[in-house]
């Protein structure tokens, strides 16, 4: 029932954001076109929902009092500023539309996500309560595993990957600062009773602000970096930065270029190499001969045929 409901609320935000302004027939419209349903939603029910979309998402729907009273999301760009939040309607609105959908499933592809998933829900218990966390590890490049515990500051996802953000809860490793683990390589999680104070320092968002995805090398510095890609695929690039320094500061119809602040690590680095021949590097000058470097080790080894 309250899985339901949820799907309905989610649905109805969606529709309402999606529009701007739309009247309670043109919902009832989508409602019935849409198959959520093959009756309409009485007014009341329509009130009541709108009640709890607002106790549970702090969204508000209100009504303009004026030509035809379109409904209207009042605060809509708090789902822009709220990052958990925007993730979570989106999530479920595709859920939603994933559900209603049977009749074509055999044509929907969907990625494979990587194992690692279960742990979540300890992972998440123990951010509330900041309470440590003993795992058992086995790293890439690692002769055999390792069991530790760690006092965990964040999750994040990447590229259909779950990482853990945690600090180990022992010395010397304690004073290193914050380390990243990859969910799919955890091979055993548990919570060990114990408490930890969180810095009230620590901030996620500002421990990856310079970062393209998950490695946040500190002695990398941040850089400016500009890029110059081809006037097609800079049609992706501004359709899905790179980073959300991202600017585009020059365009013509053969080109476009870039200038990003960021730090150029590993995977920023392979992120510019899987654009190939569409994107050059700018600037910096080091950054441009190491991705330099990086092509012709990749061409030596294609040459010869």
């Amino acid at each position: 029932m309250v899985k339901d409901l949820i799907i309905k609320y989610v649905w109805l935000v969606d529709t309402i954001y999606k529009a701007g302004q739309i009247t309670f027939e043109e919902i009832n419209q989508k409602w019935i076109d849409q198959e959520m349903d093959d009756k309409p939603i009485a007014k009341r029910t329509f009130h009541k929902w709108r009640n709890a979309i607002e106790e549970i998402f702090d969204l508000n729907i209100e009504c303009k009092r004026e030509g035809n009273y379109p409904y209207y999301i009042e605060n809509k760009e708090d789902i822009k500023r709220n990052t958990l939040r925007n993730w979570l309607l989106k999530t479920l609105s595709v859920s939603n539309l994933l559900m209603n959908s049977q009749t074509i499933k055999n044509r929907i592809l969907l990625e494979e996500i990587p194992s690692g998933q279960e742990h979540l829900s300890t992972v998440m218990e123990a951010l509330k309560t900041n309470t440590r966390l003993r795992i058992t590890y086995h790293g890439y490049g690692w002769v055999e595993s390792n069991t530790f515990d760690v006092d965990p500051y964040c999750v994040k996802l990447f590229r259909q990957r779950w990482y853990l953000v945690a600090r180990s809860a022992t010395s010397p490793y304690k004073e290193k600062g914050p380390h990243i683990y990859a969910f799919d390589r955890i091979l055993s999680l548990q919570t060990t009773g114990e408490t930890f104070e969180m810095s009230k320092d620590w901030d996620a968002e500002a421990f990856f602000e310079d970062c393209f995805g998950i490695i946040t090398d500190q002695s990398v510095k941040v850089q400016t970096v500009k890029l110059k890609v081809s006037a097609w695929q800079a049609n992706y690039i501004r359709d899905l930065k790179l980073h959300e320094t991202q600017e585009e500061i020059e365009r013509n119809e053969e080109y476009s270029i870039f200038s990003l602040r960021i730090r150029p690590t590993f995977d920023f680095l392979q992120e510019l190499l899987w654009n190939g021949e569409r994107m050059e590097v700018l600037e910096p000058l080091e950054l441009r001969k190491e991705i330099g470097k990086k092509i012709e080790l990749m061409w030596n080894k294609y040459k010869q045929e």
